[in-house]
């Protein structure tokens, strides 16, 4: 029973992370087809250039949230010490790059909405 049990688990895992990089490779096409109108039409408005990185943050920090989830449940049954270890490891990575990815976008988002009420950057 355990090792069916590790199995659905694998087969969850794969879904899950195929699930993550599908969403990071819509963004990254999103954001290279916004990146080409922008340079297409010659426009040159910084907002315009954030507005397709923030976009592409976006999707990348839901792919890190999937591929985090992937990792979770590939080692949520009867892990080892090494198991653990890893995903302690890529936990701390990925939280560290989600972490400060959400402070960027937090950043830009409220500059951009402060912009919009006050009419100036």
């Amino acid at each position: 029973m355990p090792e069916s049990l590790k199995i659905i688990a694998d087969s969850i895992a794969i879904c899950v992370e195929v699930a993550g990089a599908l969403l990071v490779a819509y963004g990254a096409g999103e954001a290279v087809y916004g990146s080409i109108v922008v340079i297409v039409k010659r426009r040159t408005f910084p907002t315009e250039r954030k507005a397709v990185w923030l976009r592409f943050g976006g999707w990348l920090l839901l792919g890190l949230e999937f591929a985090l989830a992937a990792d979770v449940v590939r080692s949520a049954l009867s892990p080892t010490w090494q198991d653990i270890g890893e995903l302690a490891a890529i936990a701390a990575i990925r939280t560290f790059l989600s972490l400060f990815l959400q402070r960027d976008l937090e950043k830009y988002e409220t500059r951009q909405s402060l912009e919009k009420t006050t009419g100036r950057p």
